[in-house]
């Protein structure tokens, strides 16, 4: 991550926008008080530093769910596409190394784990896509099963035509509208 702790005003700025998205989706988190919300998040420094990295990266994450097991509310990447921030990379490192030419920049797992972010398994996806259309025009990785890693493969999802659509790629392919959302528990 960029920056270890986040200055006043940032953290003002941060929930301010937080809670505008939060306001305009009710969709989204339904049963959900923003105060309490906010209670989790002003105690909770470390998790501001990553949704702070989140948007930043375009991924205007928004909570969507509640976790009573762990009294964690669930943040998602919320952004209509891929975010920007976050486009162009193959899968994971490992993918990145064994380019010989025409490198990306970083790859989706490193990019999730210096944000500090869990990368959307397949069925969290689908969960997301539950609660609007996201990913029309664009397709994010998502976390890849070890056996279709080790045979050098990894997977996608978008949306078209209406229906989640799950994809196969070489873990080291990258494109421009290819990117990945990520999670974080508060």
């Amino acid at each position: 991550m960029s920056k270890k702790k986040l200055t006043t005003e940032e953290v003002t700025g941060l929930l301010k926008t937080l809670k505008a998205r939060f306001d305009k989706h009710p969709q989204r988190h339904k049963g959900i008080k923003w105060e309490d919300v906010q209670a989790k998040l002003e105690a909770s420094p470390a998790k501001l530093v990553t949704l702070n990295e989140m948007e930043i990266t375009e991924g205007e994450p928004d909570v969507v769910g509640y976790d009573k097991k762990t009294d964690e509310y669930l943040f998602y990447d919320c952004s209509p596409e891929s975010p920007k921030g976050r486009r162009s990379i193959c899968y994971d490192g490992e993918a990145l190394a064994s380019r010989k030419e025409h490198k990306p920049e970083d790859s989706a797992l490193e990019m999730a784990a210096a944000i500090g972010v869990e990368i959307l398994t397949e069925e969290e996806y689908r969960e997301l896509q539950t609660l609007g259309n996201f990913d029309t025009k664009t397709s994010s990785w998502v976390k890849t099963p070890a056996e279709i890693r080790k045979l050098g493969g990894a997977i996608f999802c978008d949306k078209r035509y209406n229906h989640v659509f799950m994809y196969h790629n070489g873990a080291e392919s990258y494109y421009a509208a290819r990117g990945f959302r990520g999670s974080v528990r508060v």
